[in-house]
């Protein structure tokens, strides 16, 4: 049987190597395993229900805000990337092609879906004909294929699992109104459901999408002070509609080309909730995501099995009827302490113990995962309580989170002391920028930092560029980012 000590030990310190420790914490609670094939990944069952969770919370969202789910092929016709040059331009690098299917070469290789913009666009021109056909408000669960050099687990692999919304409007106005719509379903549903604080605003010209008019994202900060893009939304302007002639007769009579957006965010979500919450004991969901919510695990003799095992049910078929993800845990070739260890280790929220003093006392005794605070709960009501608790969980890991992302977050004048904070410190550094691309290489290739967006509401406008000093502009995020 294994030592109540065994767990730890085996996950690498954050403070050692964080890259190390996001490795053994994901490899050991078993959300994933590496596939044969380079940079992909399995997803095992407990990492893929994180990610069937963050697909119900957002698959509602979109819907509320009148989005349809379709499906479209994960093969595109290369011909289709040539239409939009900047496009094809921005992920021809990353493009696996088929070239032969049947035994015989095809007479146009076709791209494994990088993203869906070309072959949308191309339906689009079919379906959209008057303005009575817009908006057009479609949303596609899938797959996609980018052929990464460097990869990581959730973060940056091969393939990966995402939502992309695409959208087609009669004038930009609508079109920009949804852009900032979804940026701000992102936003929510990040803060509310993950816990994760982010950063909202616009992406600076060589950030953006490929194709883009403008791009907006939502940045995360990483325990270890980089910087992750939790989603991004895209006003696309006339661009992919003129290269794939979505036109429609407007109400004045006129042929005019549709305003087209697009969104998503992807498994990396996964990766961002594990390196926001985690520590070095492993794991640690909110409880609006966690797979499971509560393990309930009975302690105590032997001897003394029946008398709890006896109230356990009942207490157990309160909780799950209550709606609550419970895990019954009544193995006996475990001992409670190594129990302890691995739930805590899973990210479990809440672990609910109940002995035969417990009994007695018509109590259960709740361990959080989040503080480590012991509390005894009444039997009464438990699952009220339950419920109540996980609702203070969830808060506290948002503040947590946010209280070490305004801890992390700095300001910086020149150049040389954004410099200095990226490499001592870590964290975003709030910086002033002209608007010069060049200023912007120049911080990049200095500090390794990107310019993570231009915030909508920055905490401090400052006047000059850290590169040139000359009048800023904008007022930029800069992290080292994944």
């Amino acid at each position: 049987m294994p030592s109540d000590k065994d767990f730890v030990k085996d996950i690498t310190p954050q403070s050692v190597d964080f890259s190390r420790w996001y490795i053994d914490c994901i490899r050991k609670a078993e959300l994933m395993d590496y596939s044969p094939v380079r940079g992909c990944i399995v997803f095992r069952p407990d990492g893929y229900e994180l990610w069937e969770r963050i697909q119900a919370g957002l698959d509602r969202r979109f819907k509320e805000t009148g989005h349809r789910n379709a499906y479209f092929p994960l093969f595109i016709p290369e011909s289709f990337f040539e239409k939009e040059k900047e496009h094809v331009e921005g992920f021809n690098p990353e493009l696996p092609w088929v070239t032969e299917a049947g035994g015989e070469k095809l007479e146009e290789r076709l791209a494994i879906r990088p993203t869906s913009e070309t072959m949308i666009g191309y339906m689009y021109a079919q379906w959209i004909k008057s303005y009575r056909d817009l908006p057009v408000l479609i949303n596609q669960w899938a797959n996609v294929v980018r052929w990464e050099k460097r990869t990581m687990p959730f973060l940056r692999t091969s393939e990966f699992l995402w939502q992309e919304g695409h959208t087609a409007h009669a004038t930009e106005e609508e079109a920009r109104e949804e852009t900032m719509r979804m940026l701000e379903v992102y936003r929510e549903f990040v803060e509310t459901e993950l816990a994760i604080p982010v950063y909202t605003g616009e992406k600076t010209p060589s950030e953006r999408f490929a194709g883009a008019v403008d791009t907006y994202s939502v940045e995360a900060m990483m325990k270890d002070g980089k910087a992750l893009q939790a989603g991004t939304s895209h006003y696309l302007g006339e661009n992919f509609a003129r290269g794939f002639d979505i036109q429609f007769l407007d109400k004045d009579n006129q042929l005019k080309y549709a305003h087209t957006t697009s969104w998503g965010v992807s498994t990396r979500l996964i990766g961002a909730l594990i390196m926001v919450h985690g520590d070095d004991r492993g794991l640690a969901f909110p409880p609006k995501v966690a797979p499971i919510q509560v393990v309930f695990i009975p302690v105590g003799p032997v001897k003394l099995r029946e008398k709890v095992m006896a109230r356990y049910d009942a207490l157990a078929a309160q909780l799950r009827a209550a709606g609550i993800r419970i895990k019954e845990d009544t193995r006996e070739e475990y001992s409670p302490g190594w129990k302890y260890n691995e739930y805590e280790m899973r990210g479990v929220p809440l672990r609910i113990e109940l002995g035969p003093r417990d009994v007695d006392n018509n109590a259960v005794v709740a361990v959080r995962r989040d503080t480590g605070e012991k509390l005894v709960l009444s039997q009464d009501n438990l699952a009220e309580q339950v419920l109540k608790l996980l609702n203070d969980i969830q808060s506290a890991m948002f503040q947590k989170a946010a209280q070490f992302r305004a801890e992390h977050s700095h300001q910086a004048a020149t150049l040389a002391e954004l410099a200095e904070i990226i490499s001592n410190k870590g964290g975003f550094v709030l910086a002033g920028w002209c608007g010069d691309a060049a200023c912007e290489k120049q911080i990049k290739d200095e500090t390794k930092a990107t310019a993570r967006n231009i915030p909508f509401d920055p905490p401090a406008q400052m006047p000059h560029c850290a590169a040139c000093g000359a009048q800023a502009k904008h007022t930029v995020w800069y992290a080292r980012a994944y």
